[in-house]
């Protein structure tokens, strides 16, 4: 089994794209005539059409009046939106900071009653620490290049903790053991986040598994994804965030979070890894 998280993307993008099509070969225009009604290169109108290039909201109307056909612009201008929301690139998201996206997940979180996270890179965002956030999301603003808002995007970060005592939320949370040994912010800030893994695990709404690093792989690491109930599952690429509303799709991601959470460890065993983990940083 492949798990492809930009795949419903790229399946929305080649939707238009088909539908665009359509409306030229309906049209009965060549490729070089449709270019020139819309005043393009010939290579433009190759790559919408093969979808290799996402066209603006401008390029569908143009080129559905090219082909007499403006009643299905918006149509199709609202599908090619949803196919941009889909993936969506990190320079994008982040383009006037961090803090923006932070406060838009809070938002997510807020109006999911059931919020699933697979994390085999980093502690999740979610049960993030001030030390740990800060030296990540300052590693990941440099890598980006994006505007520094560390300090505001830590701290709206740190807020979304308060959910894990909620009375109308859950969390099941599954990490890979690696996570527990990559260090973030230092000794002092990898025994605080480690120490707050442990009282998390204690609350009543909270499942934290962990999947020892010796353990017989039924599934392979993944990229890190959250999935907010049965609606949406978001996956973190390097490059790009990846939206997947697709019931099939989610489907598999949920399959996979299961296999994952049944190679973890729980209770006593999962608190003896950390536990470990915190020994290595004293």
């Amino acid at each position: 089994m492949s798990l492809s998280p930009s795949s419903s993307a790229q399946a929305a993008r080649e939707a238009v794209a088909r539908k665009l099509r359509t409306l030229k070969g309906e049209a009965r225009l060549k490729g070089s005539e449709l270019a020139a009604r819309c005043g393009w290169s010939e290579s433009k109108v190759s790559r919408i059409a093969h979808a290799k290039t996402p066209p603006s909201d401008d390029d569908v109307l143009r080129w559905c009046m090219a082909c007499g056909a403006e009643d299905q612009a918006a149509d199709i201008i609202a599908a090619n939106r949803q196919a941009d929301e889909m993936y969506v690139e990190w320079r994008k998201v982040h383009r006037d900071g961090m803090k923006y996206a932070q406060d838009s997940e809070m938002e997510e979180l807020e109006r999911t009653r059931l919020t699933r996270v697979y994390c085999s890179n980093v502690v999740p965002g979610l049960a993030q620490r001030s030390g740990y956030a800060t030296s990540l999301m300052a590693a990941i603003t440099r890598f980006q290049g994006t505007p520094d808002d560390v300090g505001a995007a830590v701290e709206s970060r740190v807020a979304r903790s308060n959910l894990f005592r909620r009375a109308n939320h859950q969390f099941a949370m599954v990490l890979e053991e690696t996570v527990l040994r990559y260090p973030f912010g230092g000794a002092q800030a990898m025994r605080e986040q480690l120490m707050f893994l442990l009282e998390i695990m204690r609350l009543p709404r909270v499942s934290l598994g962990i999947i020892p690093a010796g353990a017989p792989r039924e599934m392979w690491p993944l990229e890190a994804f959250y999935m907010y109930d049965d609606r949406q599952v978001t996956a973190e690429l390097l490059s790009a965030l990846v939206n997947i509303t697709t019931p099939g799709e989610i489907a598999i991601y949920e399959k996979a979070f299961k296999i994952l959470a049944g190679m973890a460890v729980y209770g006593p065993q999962a608190r003896d890894l950390i536990q470990q983990a915190i020994h290595s940083f004293e």
